[in-house]
């Protein structure tokens, strides 16, 4: 006779999800890194012989890196944030990476995890780990030696480091040279850039530092207008007339969340910024811009282009 509470018909997801719910409560935090180094040491070996036979890649950047290395057919499924290259699109998408659920990515039945540092939420994230599926996080940081760590990292976890190490030493190449182009303008010629995350509200969402934002402006010869605070915030009307921004950059949105030049401008305070007197406003692709992938090095020759005018981007 069966019965409905057979434990040995569960998939192994299912079970990982049951367990976690009973004993999370009583779960103690282990802490790896500052442990024994035969412990650290055990993790290591344990990453690099990793199933990844069937991966699951969350952050756009990140799944980027795994095409750039010839390692697509591995990837199972992908994350929201991964539409490029096209080809990723045709993957099962699990959910956008800072909310994603467990039932979304293990009904993949993935043997690997690799997601972008700040991918979550953190209750997802513990289940999955609950499930013993190898996981691996990638290090974000948005400057050209965090785009080289994470293509080091994901060589690593792949077990092909011999194929980042060359994708590494193309793409220092090529970002080396973008950003010693842009360096070239003089200090006093270059463009206050505002980033506007969004506009919603009345509000007008600004990045400062420490953001994606900051990080490619800079690289690409420009200052950012709102760089004297940490992250992302919204302006008062006074900030935003004291950052005197040349030019407005943002992201390329569509449906309800896209907005006009003169729907952008009619905001009082940017009404009165030199970036309104010549209506100079710079749309992008988001993955492209804030991404800091292996792509990097084009946007921000783009970036420059879009800032100075093409005829003058090299000067």
């Amino acid at each position: 006779m069966k019965t409905s509470h057979d434990f040995r018909r569960l998939r192994s997801w299912e079970l990982a999800l049951a367990l976690f719910a009973v004993s999370a409560p009583f779960v103690l935090p282990v802490t790896l890194p500052d442990g024994p180094s035969f412990v650290r040491a055990a993790v290591a070996q344990d990453m690099q012989k990793a199933d990844t036979s069937r991966l699951v890649s969350v952050g756009g950047a990140v799944t980027e890196i795994i095409y750039a290395l010839g390692e697509e057919n591995r990837l199972v499924g992908r994350d929201s944030t991964s539409v490029y290259p096209e080809a990723a699109m045709k993957l099962p998408d699990v959910g956008y990476m800072r909310q994603l659920s467990p039932e979304g990515v293990m009904g993949i039945n993935p043997t690997a995890i690799i997601a972008i540092d700040g991918s979550g939420p953190p209750e997802t994230l513990n289940v999955l780990k609950e499930a013993k599926i190898p996981f691996q996080t990638v290090p974000d940081t948005y400057n050209r030696d965090g785009i080289l760590q994470k293509i080091k990292t994901v060589g690593d976890f792949l077990g092909v480091p011999d194929k980042a190490a060359a994708l590494s030493d193309t793409v220092k190449a090529d970002l080396d040279a973008a950003v010693a182009d842009a360096a070239k303008r003089p200090e006093t010629e270059r463009k206050r850039v505002l980033f506007v995350l969004s506009a919603q509200g009345g509000k007008i969402m600004a990045a400062g530092a420490h953001t994606a934002a900051d990080g490619i402006i800079a690289l690409s010869g420009a200052v950012n207008a709102t760089g004297s605070f940490p992250g992302y915030k919204p302006l008062t009307d006074e900030a935003i007339i004291e950052a005197k921004p040349d030019v407005v950059l943002m992201m390329t949105r569509g449906g309800g969340h896209a907005m006009s030049d003169d729907e952008l401008f009619a905001y009082p305070a940017l009404a009165l910024t030199p970036a309104a007197k010549t209506k100079s406003v710079i749309r992008m692709d988001g993955l492209h811009l804030l991404g800091f992938g292996p792509r990097t090095a084009s946007m921000v020759r783009d970036l420059n282009a879009a800032v100075y005018g093409k005829a003058n981007a090299s000067q």
